[in-house]
């Protein structure tokens, strides 16, 4: 089991180099002995702030790096994305390097299959892909490439028994944090070959996110379920995200434990 910090859930892009690196810090001291892995995001708009990200992540113990695909001035081609992971890597050159796509944020249709062709020539700590996004043949090709030390996660939530069947071997989602246990049967059941079992537990996914989305579900909606379901109070989002009604979030929360509890 690991962490994935400053990503998509974090508001990772919503906060400033400084903030990202407090939180960094404190993930990673208070995984020690508890997760087999810390893996921060260091993605930026900015190669530079990138690259401090990725030396900080090193300096403080982190296990690994995933960099996404700059979202402002987007890069074309798999030729100018990656050379803008080579040059983030590089800063931290020791550290496992995966590269987080995630199409439906970034605007950046790149295929990944494009982005890992001799990746390793460019970045030798290459070691993986969060694959985000929702297109098979891509994700197939890139299992079908894969080297045997590389992971592909995935981290479409309601798709993921459709990444398992593809040849995804882990998976990262914002839901997990509130449906994790449930995610983890599932993965089970598919690993042991009992598919009835794990579509039934995908469904239960499907249906929880279809009544959410109606609702208007967004990041601010989980950060809300996970105070509701797990506990977990992590403040409220930061604009321009905003949370959605309590009253929503209480009928959410309630099909939750309808379908699951």
């Amino acid at each position: 089991m690991f962490l994935l910090v400053n990503g998509t859930t974090g508001e990772s892009m919503s906060l400033s180099v400084a903030e990202r690196k407090l939180l960094a810090e404190e993930w990673c001291q208070r995984a020690k002995g508890r997760m087999d892995n810390v893996i921060i995001h260091a993605g930026c708009m900015s190669l530079k702030d990138s690259q401090d990200l990725a030396r900080h992540a090193a300096d403080i113990g982190a296990d690994g790096i995933a960099v996404i695909s700059p979202s402002f001035f987007k890069p074309r081609t798999a030729e100018s994305l990656r050379k803008f992971l080579q040059e983030v890597a590089s800063a931290a050159p020791a550290l496992p390097f995966y590269y987080y796509q995630i199409p439906s944020l970034t605007g950046v249709n790149v295929p990944v299959r494009d982005v890992i062709e001799d990746i390793e020539k460019l970045i030798p700590s290459f070691r993986g892909v969060k694959f985000s996004g929702s297109d098979l043949l891509d994700l197939g090709q890139c299992v079908s490439y894969s080297q045997p030390r590389w992971s592909i996660l995935y981290g479409v939530d309601e798709q993921l028994l459709a990444g398992l069947a593809m040849g995804a071997n882990g998976a990262v989602g914002s839901t997990y944090n509130y449906i994790g246990r449930y995610v983890n049967q599932l993965i089970s059941a598919f690993e042991t070959g009992d598919l009835i079992r794990a579509r039934t537990i995908q469904f239960k996914i499907q249906e929880l996110l279809g009544y959410a989305i109606k609702l208007g579900f967004d990041l601010g909606v989980n950060k809300q379920l996970m105070a509701k379901v797990s506990g977990l109070f992590l403040g409220p989002p930061r604009l321009p995200v905003m949370p959605c009604s309590p009253a929503h979030a209480q009928l959410i929360a309630e099909k939750y434990h309808g379908i699951f509890v």
